[in-house]
């Protein structure tokens, strides 16, 4: 089984991988949004090629957990994915809200310029989110 994590944005789309595994999540690449029926088929073109079963989308939930304008745009987003990916294919959502906060940590910690930072933050927030997915499903020992 492999798996995709996304950081859904209003400007881009971060898109991470999973190994065959399931065991870590590798970011990839960033879309530019171009409106939402074509970032869904973008997408769906990307999982189609690295043969993804299960794809897992940031879900960015309000601080005090309800659901806020975001994430009725990700969900407008997942409903255009869903149409867009084979049937059967599965759509989970992940809780990000943090995430993007930690790899920004992460990667001034690891001395990336700001410029650096911003070409690879979305994908390092989708890999964070699809780990978190990929985790939290592993059986505990």
């Amino acid at each position: 089984m492999r798996a995709m994590g996304l950081d859904v944005g209003s400007k881009t789309i971060g898109v991470a991988i999973s190994d065959e595994l399931a065991i870590a999540a590798h970011p990839v690449t960033t879309v530019s949004r171009r409106g939402t029926v074509p970032d869904a088929a973008t997408v769906a073109a990307l999982a189609a090629e690295r043969e993804v079963s299960e794809v897992v989308v940031g879900w960015p939930l309000e601080l005090s957990g309800r659901v806020g304008p975001r994430a009725r745009r990700v969900q407008v987003f997942i409903d255009a994915l869903r149409a867009a990916l084979p049937a059967g294919s599965a759509i989970h959502t992940w809780d990000e809200r943090f995430s993007t906060v930690a790899v920004e940590r992460v990667l001034i910690d690891a001395d990336l310029s700001r410029r650096r930072r911003r070409e690879v933050v979305d994908r390092q927030a989708a890999a964070y989110i699809l780990q978190g997915w990929l985790d939290a499903r592993r059986p505990r020992e």
